[in-house]
């Protein structure tokens, strides 16, 4: 484990865009909020790619609150395909679980179903008392991008 500081004003801290292709603007129908593996499907075709969703949100398991968040998923594997992954995302709406939690949970689910060679996933939850709440898994040798903040954090 390892603690970086910056100052207030350090570069690294401006605002920026996550990398990657965004699926937010799918326009699929989801009815299911609760995660299920099942809406995890993919493609015969390996590729490298970076996808995220800004539509993450969970909840407290102490208070209850809502946890927005922002997720990256960078891998290389069978295509996921990205509706599915989508649903998938949202179906976290009525979760309850610890942020560093729902990050594993995704890994997991995503490794055993698309079984990638590598495989990072990384959320960027808005601020809660004024932490940072960015819990990552990857298989071994991937690390998360430099350190970035988005617009809402």
């Amino acid at each position: 484990m390892a603690v970086e500081l910056f100052a207030v004003d350090d570069e690294a801290l401006m605002p920026r865009r996550l990398p990657g292709e965004c699926l937010d603007e799918l326009d699929i129908a989801i009815d299911d909020y609760s995660p299920s593996a099942e809406h995890l499907r993919v493609g015969e075709e390996v590729v490298e790619e970076t996808l995220h969703s800004h539509l993450l949100k969970s909840n407290c398991p102490v208070t209850g609150q809502p946890d927005w968040g922002s997720v990256l998923i960078r891998y290389r594997g069978p295509r996921l395909d990205r509706e599915g992954l989508l649903r998938y995302l949202v179906g976290y709406r009525q979760h309850q679980d610890f942020h560093e939690h729902c990050v594993e949970h995704i890994y997991m689910d995503l490794m055993a179903r698309a079984r990638p060679e590598r495989l990072l996933v990384l959320a960027r939850y808005v601020r809660r008392g004024g932490l940072d709440i960015s819990p990552w898994r990857a298989t071994p040798g991937e690390r998360p991008p430099e350190p970035l903040r988005l617009a809402r954090q």
